[in-house]
């Protein structure tokens, strides 16, 4: 049985109609798809794709418009993890800080993952430090950047567009992980059993994860 013709209460990990503070959506063509593709990758349906299965349009349309906004400057898959995780601890988004902070355990090392989570940077080169502080500070207050904050990403090699493509980056991370947050969605339990140790340990921020196997 799929999710698609499953009833409403087999769609959860913990079999409730409830994802995060919501009711589970009505599952569509669309919403199916990603499901079939979280099973194929992960061997089950992440909890952040359920929610999404609300507007699954809007969120495909959300990270294609992050490869969009990537496209002219090509920032590497290293770089936008790191992007990503510096922002999502900063933020206080446990989902994403436990996701990615295990993507850059296996670009990097855990013990790295960990750092750039915690807000310490000793594992990164120069320009890499550069890009998760100016990702932190967007997360925590956009308003309190200042133009020396700006001149230390040129000062590590970053031309004035690959700056706007950094921060278009991070900001559209945030506006993804704002509706998450805010609708109470919790870390997948899988991610207990998967996530580096020393990750897991780095992130005492946001929700917790499910329970459950």
């Amino acid at each position: 049985m799929s999710y698609l013709s499953a009833p409403a209460e087999a769609r959860t990990a913990e079999g409730n109609t409830k994802i995060g503070f919501l009711t589970v959506p009505e599952v569509t063509a669309e919403a199916q798809q990603i499901f079939d593709e979280d099973v194929a990758e992960l061997g089950y349906v992440m909890n952040v794709s359920r929610l999404w299965a609300y507007q699954p349009v809007t969120a495909t349309g959300l990270f294609n418009l992050a490869r969009q906004a990537n496209s002219a400057d090509r920032l590497s898959v290293r770089q936008r993890v790191i992007l990503v995780a510096a922002c999502a601890s900063a933020f206080g988004d446990s989902y994403c800080a436990l996701v990615w902070g295990s993507k850059l355990a296996e670009a990097s090392d855990a013990d790295t993952a960990a750092g750039v989570l915690r807000g310490v940077d000793h594992g990164l080169n120069t320009d890499e430090q550069a890009m998760a502080a100016w990702a932190r500070k967007v997360a925590r207050d956009p308003n309190g950047t200042t133009a020396a904050d700006v001149q230390a990403l040129r000062d590590a090699g970053f031309s004035d567009a690959q700056i706007f493509t950094i921060t278009v980056f991070v900001a559209l991370r945030l506006a993804f992980a704002t509706v998450n947050d805010a609708l109470g969605l919790r870390p997948d339990a899988a991610l207990r059993n998967t996530v580096p140790a020393v990750v897991l340990d780095a992130v005492k921020l946001g929700r917790p994860i499910e329970e459950g196997a």
